[in-house]
Order: structure tokens, then C-alpha cells, then sequence
């Protein structure tokens, strides 16, 4: 289909250019203009735009994902989902959405930011509009860090002035320099615009392990006590969360202005994954490659994974992190 749209567009392009040479002047100059307008139009069918077209909020596809793929995280999804809905769906947001998420590796922090993009963006992560920042990776020397506020403000602030539905993922929070995210604090605030910019319709995703400790506690007493970890609510861990995210002196949140002005509408808890659940990544996983679900190599690859405390293996160490590569293994 979209091939055939292409050839429509293209062949009528070439006919305008054909048509310059048997008209006047004046009917020269109309034609010229037409063909011009194709042109645009071609190239905004082939190159992403900031548009409709390719950024519309799918919110039941946003739904149907966390339902189906992500595992064991009933409060991530749900405060997920009425987040990003609420969010894309008002026209005149007051502030950037800023989302914090938190817990152990392997829980679903990186999996969910990937879910949100693909249900805004036509290309996904693979969208220009949407920026991945790793600390390792982008902010590694402590004695930058003056230099680092300074890109990473232009950085934003260019990035939004070409489209304000602009998604910026931060990952590895629990490494980043303390101080350095206080250089971004006014583009999450409450302003209409600054230096002529909005940055209203933009989203910001902090992603980390921080914090991860207390979740675990918390997972772990409701499972000694024997109540259903379904039973878990934000209530029971956010206040413990932000206060550890933000006494945490090896954290990029460590005494942050964006946690002491309340400018992180929610700190989306992961909990730690049990057996159960590694089984569900595994059938998934089987199930993404074409492949149907067996559940005694599913029980396989849950079987193969470390699970901690020692004493009561309850929870997987790596949470679903392995499961691609054991996989291949098994299969």
C-alpha cells in the first residue's frame, strides 16, 4: 500500500515537470507550484515528521501491551497506563510528563519506556523524537559535569523547539553524577514557555535501580506474611522510594530539586519477579519468535535462573534479563 501511494505521488510529480514545457509562463509558474507541494508531500511521506501521522497515542495498544507482556508488575502497568493517557490525552498539559522508574534489574524499567514510545511514535524507539541518554555512556567523567549541563540543556532545548512531543529517556539514574539533572529542573516546572520554547507536551522517563532495596523488603515481607503480592499498593512503597531515592548520595536523584519541588508526578515501583513469571517471559519470548509456547521449556529456562534470598529462592536475581539468551539454549 504504501509502496502504491509512493508511485502515485512520484508519477504525479513527473507529470507537472513534463507540463512546464507546453504551458505559458504564468500556467509555467502554477505548475512549478504544484510540483513543489508534491515534493514536500514526498518527502514527509518518507522522512518523519512532527505530525499526526507519526505521533498518535494508541492508548488501547498501550493497554493490550502491558496486559500481555509485561509480567508481575500490576502497579507499573496501572499507574503506566492512567499516566500516559491522561497526559496525551490533554490538549494543554500544564507541565512535562515526568515519570520515575524504579527496581531491580530485569523487572521491566527498559521494556515499559520501549511500550510507551512504540504507542506514541509510528517508529518507536527508532523515532527521531525519541532520545535515550545512558550515564555510562553520555555523562562518564565527574569532572565534566559543568560541560555535560551545558549539552544537555542545548541538547532538550533544540530537540523541543523541532517538536514539542518530544520523549526524553534517561537511563542508569543510579549512576549518573549527583547534580547533574538539576541542569534540566526548569523544563520540567510549571511554565508556559521559556526562552520562547514549551516544553509542556514533552515527556521525561528516569530510569534506575535505586530504590530497588526497599521495594525487595517490602515484596518480600507481604510474601513471608503470606499475602498475594497483587495486594501490594503505591501506598505501601512510595513515600519509602522517593525518601531512598533521594538520600542516596550514589544517585543522580541525590538531593535533587526535581524530588524536593514535586516535579516527578509518579515514582512507578517494579517489584521483583518470582518463578511464575519467568516462565511467562519465556513463553513470550518463544511466542515473539514465531515459535508456539512450551511450557516444560519454559519450566526449563525459570528452573536455570538464580533466585535469591538462598534460603527461600523466591524472587530471580536478573528478573527476565537472561531469558533470550537461555532461550537459545533450550530451544
Amino acid at each position: 500500500m504504501k509502496k502504491a501511494h509512493l508511485y502515485l505521488l512520484l508519477h504525479a510529480l513527473a507529470t507537472a515537470c513534463v507540463l512546464v514545457n507546453a504551458f505559458d509562463p504564468i500556467t509555467t509558474s502554477v505548475v512549478l507550484g504544484i510540483g513543489a507541494t508534491l515534493g514536500r508531500t514526498i518527502y514527509k511521506y518518507l522522512h518523519e515528521s512532527c505530525d499526526p501521522k507519526w505521533i498518535a497515542f494508541n492508548a488501547t495498544g498501550l493497554k493490550t501491551d502491558l496486559d500481555n507482556k509485561l509480567f508481575g508488575q500490576h502497579i507499573a502497568s496501572r499507574i503506566i497506563l492512567k499516566a500516559v493517557n491522561g497526559f496525551m490525552s490533554n490538549d494543554n498539559p500544564k507541565k512535562p510528563l515526568v515519570l520515575s522508574l524504579h527496581g531491580w534489574t530485569g523487572t521491566g524499567k527498559n521494556f515499559v519506556s520501549k511500550l510507551i514510545a512504540e504507542n506514541i511514535y509510528k517508529e518507536g524507539m527508532e523515532s527521531s523524537f525519541v532520545h535515550v541518554f545512558t550515564s555510562t555512556l553520555h555523562f562518564p567523567h565527574p569532572s565534566q559535569n559543568a560541560t555535560y549541563k551545558s549539552q544537555l540543556q542545548q541538547w532538550i532545548k533544540g530537540n523541543v523547539t523541532n517538536c514539542e512531543r518530544s520523549m526524553f529517556i534517561f537511563d542508569e539514574m543510579d549512576k549518573m553524577h549527583p547534580g547533574l539533572i538539576d541542569s534540566i529542573k526548569p523544563y520540567l516546572d510549571y511554565y508556559d514557555k521559556l526562552d520562547g520554547v514549551s516544553y509542556r507536551k514533552s515527556i521525561f522517563i528516569f530510569l534506575s535501580n535505586a530504590g530497588g532495596e526497599s521495594i525487595i523488603q517490602t515484596t518480600l515481607d507481604f510474601w513471608r506474611e503470606g499475602r498475594d503480592r497483587e495486594e501490594i499498593e503505591l501506598r505501601d512503597l512510595e513515600m519509602s522510594l522517593s525518601l531512598s531515592v533521594f538520600n542516596n548520595n550514589q544517585s543522580g536523584f541525590f538531593h535533587t530539586s526535581l524530588i524536593d519541588k514535586n516535579l516527578v508526578d509518579f515514582f512507578v515501583p517494579f517489584l521483583p519477579l518470582e518463578y511464575q513469571h519467568i516462565v511467562q517471559c519465556a513463553k513470550a519470548e518463544m511466542k515473539a519468535r514465531g515459535l508456539d509456547p512450551d511450557p516444560d521449556v519454559a519450566d526449563m529456562v525459570a528452573r536455570d535462573v538464580v533466585y535469591f534470598p538462598k534460603s527461600e529462592r523466591v524472587f530471580s536475581v536478573k528478573g527476565c534479563k537472561t531469558i533470550e539468551s537461555k532461550l537459545d539454549y533450550y530451544t
